[in-house]
């Protein structure tokens, strides 16, 4: 009841903030406060938790009532790495950080 994200094309920073506020909870609840969320990243955490839930359902046969989010793992991905022109022909690097993201979800007891 696992589901997977490489390389979102986001900061890990910002992620986590959203991953703790959903962790441990319901799923039907994680993924109402997901939806009405008014950030970016709250609509990619939504997708992959969803995700996950159809797993359990269809390859695991849970119910969605009994399954609650375990653990939601952000972690670094890839850098992009760019540079900006600035005077006398030097250049500032830029960092397009991404993140991996793992969720699990686990049954009620």
């Amino acid at each position: 009841m696992k589901a997977y994200w490489n390389n979102i094309r986001i900061s890990p920073k910002k992620l986590r903030v959203v991953a703790e506020i959903v962790r441990w909870q319901d799923v039907t609840k994680a993924l109402d406060f997901l939806k009405f969320a008014p950030t970016k990243w709250a609509g990619l955490l939504y997708k992959l938790v969803y995700s996950a839930m159809s797993n359990a359902i269809n390859n695991d046969g849970q119910s969605k009532e009994d399954l609650i989010l375990g653990t939601i793992i952000t972690n670094k991905g890839l850098v992009y790495k760019r540079g900006q022109a600035i005077s006398r022909g030097r250049s500032h690097r830029i960092l397009k950080r991404t993140t991996n993201v793992t969720v699990e979800l686990q049954v009620k007891k």
